[in-house]
């Protein structure tokens, strides 16, 4: 952003698409007319991930003509504290030299060798930074004690891969709470349905509804409006849990949903308790779900993948909210013989 107030897009490496350049400019805090300045943000768009790092530009630096810049780097990893070190090294770097050179050199030195020195810049290692301590870097228990027991509608959601809307004004807020959602089915360890910062934006909205399941994050409370983006619908800021019409079937809740529930509740309550071991109590009891619907499972005809025998399931007689929970976890883990 220059001193006239414009944004313009002055460098890429290698190359960009037209979708995606005017995606990450619209990320990108400086062409925001609110002023208001986000140091980083971070989402996906068709399975790429974009970090953006924003500074503004001190009077001392080389950059005369500059107020502030955003320095954007797209990968395929889920990984927000590695992307933000790295960032702000190569931001260090554009506020002394004022050229992309200096910051292409330790960019391809990360690519080839993994790691960046510099003694006044800060260095960089690239296996400082594994991606099970990405998935574990936000807080399940801050979300406990926001949410209680109602915590186990995220997770019979996310177990039944359902599409969940996440907003709130400020978007630290719904970054740090949608990062952390994964977790809760940490069997699955898959971050790819996290969508973090999405606009509403007619394009944006088809990626993100090429996915069947999806936690996405809005700054916009229009969202609210729109029933046919979610399931699950968090208002972060009022602190409400809503399930869409459409979706109340299937997340019906019965006396399992309030064992998971008492399980969330009370490890997370346990000042003794880390998160990591709160999500490893999840993960047991999430297990125990698929032990029992292990005894309906049987190799199909094809003999090719293991499918729900429906009958047996309905002959166990269990409560009609356990039953109905069983068979739409099949069916979101493909086990439904068609």
């Amino acid at each position: 952003k220059d001193t006239n107030g414009d944004a313009l897009w002055v460098w890429c490496y290698p190359s960009t698409t037209t979708s995606l350049r005017n995606l990450l400019l619209r990320k990108c805090c400086l062409t925001d007319e609110n002023k208001l300045l986000h140091p980083f943000v971070f989402g996906q768009y068709r399975r790429t991930w974009f970090y953006i790092t924003t500074v503004e530009v001190p009077d001392s630096s080389v950059l005369k003509k500059v107020t502030h810049f955003s320095i954007v780097l797209t990968a395929k990893d889920f990984n927000p504290e590695k992307y933000a070190a790295f960032t702000r090294i190569l931001c260090r770097m554009y506020l002394k030299y004022g050229t992309t050179v200096k910051m292409m050199e330790s960019y391809i030195a990360v690519l080839t060798k993994g790691i960046c020195q510099s003694e006044e810049n800060g260095s960089f290692l690239s296996k400082d930074f594994d991606a099970r301590k990405a998935y574990l870097a936000g807080s399940i228990k801050d979300i406990v004690s926001q949410f209680g027991m109602e915590t186990v509608i995220l997770h019979t959601a996310l177990m039944l891969k359902k599409r969940i809307v996440v907003y709130h004004p400020k978007i630290e807020a719904v970054q740090e709470f949608t990062r952390t959602l994964p977790a809760l089915v940490w069997h699955r360890q898959d971050w790819s349905i996290l969508h973090s910062y999405v606009h509403l934006n007619a394009d944006e909205l088809e990626g993100l509804q090429l996915c069947t399941g999806y936690i996405a994050g809005f700054v916009d409370l229009e969202v609210s409006n729109r029933p046919d983006l979610y399931d699950v619908f968090v208002n972060l800021a009022e602190s409400e849990i809503t399930i869409a019409p459409l979706a109340k079937e299937a997340m019906t809740m019965g006396k399992l949903h309030r064992e998971i529930g008492q399980v969330i509740v009370q490890s997370a309550e346990d000042p003794e308790q880390s998160d990591s071991q709160v999500i490893q109590d999840i993960a047991v009891k999430t297990k125990e779900i698929f032990t029992s619907l292990a005894p309906f499972s049987e190799v199909s005809d094809d003999g090719g993948k293991i499918v729900l025998n429906v009958e047996a399931l309905k002959q166990k007689r269990f409560p009609p909210a356990t039953e109905n929970f069983l068979y739409h976890l099949a069916a979101a883990e493909r086990m439904l013989q068609i």
